[in-house]
């Protein structure tokens, strides 16, 4: 592939732009933690939920879409379109109390929520397994997915006329090389600005990567002769248009026929997993970096808007030119067994010079984002919630920011290595997903049930390590069974844990209670003995909220889709009831502060 001077330009400006990003904001995050890991605190809702919504626009997403499409269908989407049903629920329950508890990360939610050594270790394994292991797992994934994305776009790459280098006994790749580059470049940045110049970046680095990929949507359409003729060329497997799977008996499978989704995994993905599960930007109850953009905002209506907006943009706005380009690859590539790929593909071959500069930027502005939060936010653990604590307390603000800035870049360096060791993006996501399965619930009841202690979230986490092994190595079960016999397993195991350890001490159960009153029938032993403090009401509100924000995001969704195959009459059907459930949202709140 050739990319003519202005593609270089083009992908050099971005380069030059995010960049000075970085360096302008370098001072404003250099004064304290709270400004080098929270922005200050002083984010608007905007701008905190594009920095969410640019994060979860990783480079693998569009390729895995592309996957998803190709061996299910559009309602394959709901591997991950499920999620919705949580991140509404963070939305309404407990935006506001992430900004109310006014701590550093959510990590730190431990020191105030629980008591005891156990809490002490519980902070401290939690850095290091979230924000070392877990994370750099995650960040993994994106690097091999950057890799595919350099392999065909630049097939023959070198440095110094070698395809590949030998370090420590680790092989890398020259696209991996590229790759580490990359990282160095977004480990500056990061490190000279923190969550302010990342913030700011994420935002206009989405802006770069949505608009590439509506380009690379309409180009795609127009080479294949319009949206009638990806309709009509695709007429053979008309179950890929379907935006429901038929939920039956079998496997997961779309080849052939009309797309069948077992039983098994209806209750895995649309029953269990987006709330059984952690999962980077998924986290039930909000967690990670959405926690962090959560708690960065400037009150908690902000907090709320900002998670609010991350939803409708992540599940209603992103996925239509992904899913287009999909659909055309099929009809271009129909041979190929790469399908993730092909996406990369339409680029190199439909892409005329200039776009193609643009649309590599966009490539490159999904990456760095997602790179850029994963590694402020994995090195916020690192710092406050283990070498602070543990390593050296009482150090001046400064000091803990030099220490946050060398802390990124060991991290990138150690997720660089553990990139070497996977070879499939699918590998590492469902060993996420699996290994977490149980976690969810505790990490939703901690807010509401004073019972939740230290050891409940200890047990959760481990637990699911004791049974994976047999599942997945012995018995060698699907991913679906194997996730709800893990959750299964896991909540007996916490539940049991639970009640046979001493709770959380009083004194630091109404500390938290005065500090998030969180209200509800789950705190009343604690807020009895607190009648000065009002707790939070209004829960039905609450959750006709989440119902009504659900179905709105969904009916945006559809009726877009509709619109996008002219199929007018369905799609207008779909926005006005659309309009009509944002109406009712207003009446059911006019009497609240909820806005």
């Amino acid at each position: 592939m050739h990319l003519s001077f202005i593609d270089w330009a083009i992908v050099f400006a971005y380069l030059v732009v995010s960049m000075g990003i970085g360096v302008y904001m370098s001072r404003r995050a250099g004064r304290s933690t709270d400004d080098f890991f929270l922005s200050g605190r002083k984010l608007p809702w905007y701008i905190a939920g594009t920095s969410m919504v640019a994060t979860t626009f990783a480079a693998d997403t569009p390729l895995a879409v592309s996957e998803l499409v190709a061996q299910n269908g559009i309602a394959g989407n709901w591997l991950w379109w499920n999620m919705l049903f949580g991140g509404m629920l963070t939305v309404f329950f407990f935006a506001r109390l992430w900004r109310r508890a006014d701590i550093l990360t959510d990590t730190e939610f431990v020191k105030i929520r629980y008591s005891g050594s156990e809490a002490r270790f519980l902070r401290g394994f939690r850095a290091v397994y979230i924000g070392v292991v877990m994370n750099t797992v995650v960040i993994a994934w994106v690097n091999l997915a950057m890799v595919k994305i350099l392999e065909v776009m630049f097939p023959e790459l070198t440095f110094f006329g070698q395809s590949k280098f030998e370090v420590l006994g680790i092989t890398f790749s020259s696209h991996l090389v590229m790759v580490a580059l990359l990282m160095v470049f977004v480990a500056i940045y990061s490190a000279l600005s923190g969550l302010w110049g990342v913030s700011i970046t994420d935002s206009f680095q989405f802006v770069m990567a949505m608009g590439g990929s509506i380009v690379l949507a309409v180009f795609a359409v127009r080479q294949v002769g319009g949206i009638e003729q990806v309709k009509e060329q695709l007429s053979s497997v008309p179950w890929v248009f379907d935006f429901f799977p038929e939920v039956g008996r079998g496997e997961v499978s779309g080849r052939g026929g009309l797309l069948k989704m077992s039983v098994v995994a209806f209750v895995a993905y649309l029953g269990v997993q987006w709330w059984a599960s952690w999962y980077p930007g998924a986290e039930p109850g909000g967690g990670g970096y959405v926690a962090q953009r959560m708690m960065s905002a400037k009150d908690e209506k902000h907090s709320l808007l900002a998670t609010l907006w991350f939803q409708v943009a992540h599940y209603a706005v992103r996925p239509w030119p992904w899913i287009l380009v999909a659909l055309c690859a099929l009809i271009l590539y129909p041979n190929e067994a790469d399908k993730g790929a092909t996406y990369v593909m339409m680029i190199r071959d439909l892409m005329p010079a200039g776009l193609l500069g643009l649309l590599l930027a966009a490539f490159f502005a999904a990456y760095m984002s997602t790179i850029a939060s994963q590694t402020v936010w994995g090195t916020s653990y690192i710092v406050n919630d283990l070498f602070r604590p543990f390593v050296k307390k009482n150090a001046s603000e400064r000091y803990y920011v030099r220490v946050s800035r060398i802390t990124t870049f060991l991290l990138m360096l150690f997720s660089l290595i553990v990139t070497t060791q996977f070879s499939r993006i699918s590998d590492a996501w469902k060993f996420v997903l699996a290994c977490s399965g149980g976690i969810g619930l505790v990490l939703l009841l901690r807010w509401f049930w004073w019972r939740i202690n230290a050891w409940s979230e200890l047990a959760a986490m481990v637990a699911p390590y004791i049974i994976y092994p047999i599942l997945k190595y012995k018995y060698q079960l699907d991913f679906e069974t194997s996730l709800i016999l893990i959750v299964v397993w896991s909540t007996l195991v916490w539940l049991l844990v639970t009640l046979l350890t001493p709770p959380t001490h009083m004194d630091t159960l109404k500390s938290f209670y005065a500090k998030v009153h969180p209200g509800g029938i789950g705190w009343k032993p604690v807020a009895v003995q607190m009648p000065g403090v009002k707790g939070d009401t209004g829960y039905g509100r609450l959750f006709a909220n989440w119902i009504l924000g659900c179905i709105l995001v969904l009916l945006a969704l559809f009726g877009t889709g509709k619109i996008i195959f002219k199929e007018y009459q369905s799609g207008i059907i779909y926005l006005v009831l659309a309009i009509v459930v944002v109406s009712g949202g207003i009446v059911l709140n006019r009497k609240s502060n909820i806005w």
